[in-house]
């Protein structure tokens, strides 16, 4: 049976993101509404559907009270989610929210508090969780393939400024000048909070320095980060705003075991790559961008959810507390 979908924020993030993924999953989503501010961009994308007028809308308060609607996907700008969550919750409809979850800690934990109180099933779209890349490495992980983790270097060139012309999502207004703490850092250091929780579990201490910069989409020019998860695996975290990386290949992410090592160039290259100390080598290929639709999957095929509320929290809380030793 098809789960009967609504759309709130029709921008980017569903054009380039989880339209296609949705198009591959016609056998598990139905979508019966669409909404958005600015409604020609509603009428728009329903149009391709063939969705009728009186199922289009510019309030979102309004798409809720549409009887058939089984779970709503929400994808409008970091500032509104906390809103636009909580009026979901207070529906009694399911939900598929995007990170992260609120702007603030407080937000955030008040939708956990109201998820629980009215039973609504909920994911937080944090495809990082979902990619195929993620899965293979922790796979290795734990099979002991490069013997006891010692340490890693995770180093994020967002290239922000590089994109903010054109047709990009650093070009958006609500990102060059947001209105939430932590600019782009909150918005793409996330994804990163996430996989290195996915993989080496809950930090412990966190140590971090910044190099101010006096631009809205980022406080920070550069932030570096030193720090201890469970297990004793030390990390270094290094997040860069302006540019990528220039070199090639990028120094993406490296982890250090007594046996070997795994790296991963980037999300988008399609390999990771393992180097063993007694001289052998192996690959293993993945498709980039497979995370929207398994997590689209996630939710319709099953209750037990990836990446749930409460690990969406962690990750913020992660974020927040190098945020707190930048101040």
């Amino acid at each position: 049976m098809k789960l009967k979908l609504g759309v709130i924020g029709i921008g980017m993030a569903w054009d380039k993101l989880h339209q296609p993924a949705l198009a591959q999953l016609e056998d598990c989503y139905e979508i019966v509404a669409m909404c958005d501010t600015e409604i020609e961009k509603a009428q728009g994308a329903a149009a391709a559907l063939n969705l009728p007028a009186k199922q289009i809308y510019h309030d979102h308060k309004k798409l809720l009270t549409q009887s058939d609607i089984d779970v709503v996907l929400t994808l409008v700008p970091i500032s509104e989610n906390f809103e636009v969550a909580r009026d979901v919750i207070l529906a009694g409809k399911d939900l598929i929210a995007e990170k992260p979850l609120a702007a603030t800690l407080e937000g955030a934990k008040e939708l956990i508090a109201l998820k629980n109180q009215h039973g609504i099933k909920m994911l937080v779209a944090e495809n990082f969780r979902y990619e195929e890349f993620c899965t293979i490495i922790q796979e290795i992980i734990t099979s002991g393939q490069i013997g006891q983790v010692a340490y890693f270097i995770l180093n994020t060139a967002a290239g922000f400024e590089q994109g903010m012309t054109g047709d990009s999502f650093s070009a958006k207004e609500w990102r060059q000048h947001p209105n939430f703490a932590g600019g782009i850092f909150l918005d793409g250091g996330v994804h990163d909070m996430a996989l290195m929780r996915c993989l080496f579990g809950e930090a412990q201490d966190v140590k971090a320095l910044g190099t101010p910069q006096e631009k809205d989409h980022c406080p920070w020019r550069n932030i570096n980060a030193i720090m201890r998860f469970e297990h004793g695996v030390i990390g270094s975290y290094n997040f860069y705003s302006p540019n990528a990386e220039l070199a090639k290949p990028s120094v993406g992410l490296r982890i250090y075991g007594d046996l070997g090592e795994i790296i991963l160039e980037s999300k988008d290259c399609g390999v990771v790559q393992i180097y063993y100390r007694d001289g052998r080598q192996e690959q293993r290929q993945f498709v980039p961008a497979r995370g929207y639709y398994n997590e689209l999957r996630n939710f319709y095929e099953n209750n037990n959810i990836v990446s749930t509320p409460e690990k969406e929290l962690g990750d913020m809380e992660f974020l927040f507390r190098i945020l707190e030793q930048l101040q």
